[in-house]
């Protein structure tokens, strides 16, 4: 196993020590290769407020960024690291595994590092060492839920960097709900004028997209959600007509759990899905679009004339098959533009084929996935909702109930277990955390629940987590990053007054 002392997280797949130590200096400079030119901008961006060094472009710099699309064994995301006492050299096959690469380098310097003020008196010197360093599984992120509690661009900005640092590559945002509608639609404003109001606000299409950059500029893919049929009050608020009956006038929904108000299946409503996604297309670039699918109470289609007609005209078993039919619909939309539509599966087998699935109710649902030919991201509630108290003491904030998912049962996810095949295996993407905000109003309490055990998560899906001991002797050290970052480690300072919904 790699050396635990450095306290790399997540750690790396080989890594061996040297004598020596390389420092960084005023006169230190990046000799940036054809096509490196955006990692050694972040190198420089991201080592700045700290440091103070300029760091320029030279072509006798002493750290040397390069591609060679010829180190076929680093993959798209792979980068080897080599620091010796008067250079450093960092390659890799594409510009992501640079970028992660980068981040070593970040976590290798002093803790100070990541502060965001000047730091004098400190010496800027990494460890002499060789690594090579590949990630397990391709797909590694999370998931923050905006549309319940709305959280301002500036925390997502935050919290992307966080991901980064740990060398999580996706940030899904679930944008839309029955409490909440978070992005706007040129075509539907009443989208955020009505949905945007409860619980914080909306975000303009610049955020977003301004966003989108800033997360690739660290390597960070911004997946959107958009909730249908069910979870779809807060846009049935603003537009009754797309529901299943257009004379009832809703209000957005106050409370938790799940609505079972649902979105119709008549023409109309179906113009709506697919105008949304064209607007979530031009603003998110991502190769995959999330649709929700999941806890979808289908009482309304069982006595909606427009539902009952779609059934027979479709020649349907049931009302029950619309969901399945909906997604199908909308799912081939995504596909004829070129994109991956994801979905949450409640069985393993309840969503379209064309559709990439995140198994969050059962892990033996992704077994079931898998086996019915879905490429899967496995997303078990019971060890990567991050927004389960991470334990049963009294003075742990208010978290969803039922249970607590605590940072050993986190680590021990295996996105691919032993007993699957290796069929079976090859079908997994990775895995992500989920953060669901209905009590999580504030960035701090965010973060609090996400941390630490998003870097177990992080371990687990790049290194293959199979080392708790290393893994917390690593954690020790780590700590003392996240709070130079000002991650809260407190949690009687989340006892928040707000009135929570009935």
């Amino acid at each position: 196993m790699p050396p635990t002392g450095l306290g790399l997280v997540p750690g790396p797949l080989r890594l061996h020590l040297r004598r020596g130590r390389f420092t960084f200096d005023t006169a230190t400079a990046i000799r940036a290769t054809a096509g490196t030119e955006p990692a050694a901008a972040l190198l420089r961006t991201l080592l700045a407020p700290a440091t103070g060094l300029p760091l320029p472009l030279a072509d006798d710099g002493r750290v040397v960024l390069a591609l060679d699309p010829g180190l076929t064994g680093l993959g798209d995301q792979g980068y080897g690291l080599t620091v010796g006492e008067d250079a450093v050299l960092l390659r890799a096959a594409r510009p992501a595994g640079l970028l992660h690469g980068v981040q070593t380098l970040r976590q290798l310097l002093p803790p100070a590092a990541l502060l965001a003020e000047p730091v004098h008196g400190t010496t800027w010197s990494i460890p002499c060492l060789e690594t090579t360093d590949v990630p397990r599984f391709a797909w590694r992120g999370a998931m923050l839920d905006v549309a319940r509690h709305f959280q301002p661009v500036s925390f997502l900005r935050r919290f992307t960097d966080l991901l980064a640092l740990h060398k999580m590559n996706v940030l899904h945002l679930h944008l839309t709900d029955d409490q909440g509608w978070r992005m706007p639609v040129g075509a539907y404003p009443r989208l955020t004028e009505v949905g945007g109001v409860p619980h914080g606000g909306a975000y303009t299409r610049r955020e977003l997209t301004d966003l989108v950059a800033y997360a690739a500029d660290r390597g960070v893919t911004v997946v959107p959600e958009i909730e249908m049929p069910g979870h779809v009050r807060a846009a049935l608020a603003a537009y009754p007509h797309l529901g299943n009956f257009p004379e009832r006038r809703l209000e957005v929904w106050d409370r938790w759990g799940v609505c079972d108000t649902i979105l119709g299946v008549h023409d109309e409503a179906l113009d709506f899905c697919r105008t949304v996604l064209g607007e979530v297309m031009e603003v998110f670039p991502s190769p995959y679009v999330h649709v929700g699918g999941e806890e979808c109470p289908t009482d309304e289609w069982h006595t909606s004339p427009s539902a009952l007609r779609r059934v027979a005209d479709e020649g349907l078993s049931g009302p029950k098959a619309l969901r399945g039919w909906l997604m199908e619909q909308v799912g081939a939309f995504l596909t004829e533009h070129g994109r991956h539509p994801l979905g949450w599966t409640e069985t393993g087998g309840d969503l379209p084929g064309s559709f990439t699935v995140l198994a969050w109710l059962d892990q033996e649902h992704g077994l079931a996935a898998a086996r019915n030919g879905h490429p899967v991201i496995m997303t078990p509630h019971r060890s990567t909702y991050l927004d389960y108290p991470q334990s049963t003491r009294p003075e742990e904030p208010p978290g969803q109930p039922g249970f607590s998912v605590d940072l050993p049962t986190v680590y021990a996810t295996d996105p691919a277990p032993a007993h699957w095949d290796a069929a079976e295996a090859a079908h997994v993407l990775g895995t992500q955390a989920q953060l669901w905000t209905e009590y999580v109003p504030t960035a701090a309490h965010a973060e609090y629940l996400v941390f630490p055990r998003l870097c177990a998560l992080a371990d687990t899906a790049w290194s293959g987590g199979h080392d708790w001991d290393g893994f917390r002797t690593r954690l020790d050290h780590h700590k003392t990053r996240l709070d130079a970052l000002g991650v809260p480690s407190r949690p009687s300072t989340f006892h928040h007054p707000e009135r929570t919904p009935r």
